[in-house]
């Protein structure tokens, strides 16, 4: 089997590290890699050849690789230079991405995107949104701490004591509680809210807060997320959000729904009420934003209040984010060629990033892959 590793056109990252490049030749697999695929990533070509990988052009990438992994892209010029049947593994983001799909359902090509894989033990090792949202929710409160005209921590001294920063995380999924961690390390007082109570034992174990308001909607179908909540408990929560947040001098949102427009949890009138100097970092503004200031990819001041609009927080830390993106990359393409038979789209690992055209699969001889 040929693994091609190509370029990502829109973050830093690379999907393959010369450690998972070494496993897949010692696999008895051939490697090839786009020049320069690696260097935003800090893994210049050499560390790749020195592993046996072959370093080609794009467009040997796109036309002699029976798989083709990539980070969060594709243009259209690639898709129509990538063979039928090739195999096509990334993120392409398709609740937002919905052109892209369209593509790949005309398309003969096989596309995987790995953040709908299912939230299961054994797919855990591929879980690339928890991978980078560990990343990510580190890189927020360290983005805040950097924006914020005061001190995360308690400090005596000689002159009187500085009080520690207060900080309030809403959403305690893998990004959350990370934030959580980061900002209990660097001496913040925290306090977290979350739509599942589920979660509670969890900050708390963090030293955090938890916030809670009664009457929240839980789906144990949701895989682990967030679902929407009734207009009561909606109503419920803003008032209870706005009193804490206007208290805050860090506020870090992490709320995303699958498939739906991000919650607004800051409306204007908070942040218009929050005190100068105050740092919001809304980790969803590319669904729309937790925040009504937000602007996805800037920073905004608003009244002295400092909004930080980056879904991408992870990609500010790319070799690290390219290492254990690699890793979920190798555990899947390891999972999908393990049947003798080829790959099964009844096995919902499979089945469930898949974005082509399941017709292609059931007019002819199912694709093989070759050991």
């Amino acid at each position: 089997m040929r693994i091609g590793v190509l370029k990502c056109l829109e973050d830093p990252l690379v999907a393959a590290t010369p450690v998972t490049a070494s496993k897949w030749i010692k696999e008895e697999n051939e490697v090839i890699f786009e020049q320069g695929a690696g260097e935003q990533a800090y893994f210049p070509d050499e560390v790749y050849t020195e592993v046996g990988v072959k370093v080609v052009s794009r467009d040997e990438v796109l036309q002699q690789s029976d798989i083709i992994i990539t980070v969060s892209s594709i243009s259209d010029a690639d898709l129509k230079m990538i063979p039928e049947k090739t195999k096509l593994v990334g993120i392409f983001n398709p609740h937002i991405n919905t052109d892209l799909v369209s593509k790949f359902n005309n398309s003969h090509i096989l596309p995987f995107s790995l953040e709908l894989l299912p939230r299961t033990s054994i797919a855990q090792s591929m879980d690339v949104l928890s991978s980078l949202a560990s990343l990510a929710g580190y890189k927020a409160v360290i983005s805040a701490a950097n924006l914020l005209p005061g001190y995360f921590p308690m400090l005596t001294t000689a002159a009187g004591t500085v009080p520690p920063a207060k900080v309030l995380v809403l959403g305690a999924g893998v990004a959350g509680l990370q934030a959580i961690a980061t900002a209990k390390r660097l001496g913040a007082v925290v306090e977290a809210f979350d739509v599942r109570s589920a979660v509670k034992q969890e900050v708390e174990s963090l030293g955090a807060k938890f916030v809670e308001v009664e009457g929240s909607s839980e789906d144990k179908d949701a895989g682990g997320y967030a679902v929407e909540q009734s207009e009561e408990y909606i109503k419920k929560q803003k008032a209870l959000i706005h009193e804490k947040a206007m208290k805050a001098d860090v506020v870090v949102t992490t709320a995303n729904i699958p498939g739906k427009k991000a919650p607004v949890l800051i409306e204007k009138a908070t942040v218009d009420a929050m005190s100068p100097g105050s740092v919001v970092v809304d980790m969803a503004s590319a669904t729309g934003g937790n925040c009504e200031y937000s602007k996805d990819k800037e920073t905004v001041l608003v009244g002295g209040v400092s909004i930080i609009g980056d879904s991408k927080l992870a990609v500010s830390l790319p070799r690290e984010a390219s290492k254990l993106y690699a890793t979920n990359v190798y555990n899947f393409i390891k999972h999908m060629s393990k049947s003798e038979s080829g790959f099964d789209l009844t096995d919902e690992i499979v089945n469930q990033p898949f974005l082509g055209n399941p017709e292609i699969l059931q007019t002819e001889e199912p694709v093989k892959v070759e050991q």
